[in-house]
């Protein structure tokens, strides 16, 4: 499965795009943490990878020039706190 056979299946995490295959990855991700369950989130990282997630996430939740940011102050926190345990966990995993 793809990241846009991924988000065709879910179009209601994505409610406002019509053209779900010029979406990309780093929307999926967004809308995916934001709105979706946990089997979702679980499913995303089943495709990308707990890296490639967790990067996007790191690199999209940081304020840009402005302030501006797209994720949920408790979605924010919550990922963090997941991503610092799981994906560093995992890194470590393969690294070793």
């Amino acid at each position: 499965m793809t990241i846009h056979d991924f988000i065709k299946k879910r179009k209601h995490l994505i409610w406002w795009v019509r053209d779900y295959d010029k979406i990309g990855a780093d929307s999926i991700v967004e809308a995916t943490l934001n709105y979706g369950d946990w089997d979702d989130v679980q499913a995303l990282i089943k495709i990308l990878g707990i890296k490639k997630v967790t990067q996007i996430f790191r690199e999209k939740s940081k304020p840009s020039k402005i302030g501006r940011q797209n994720y949920r102050p408790e979605v924010k926190h919550y990922f963090n706190l997941y991503f610092n345990k799981y994906a560093q966990r995992n890194i470590v995993k393969r690294a070793g």
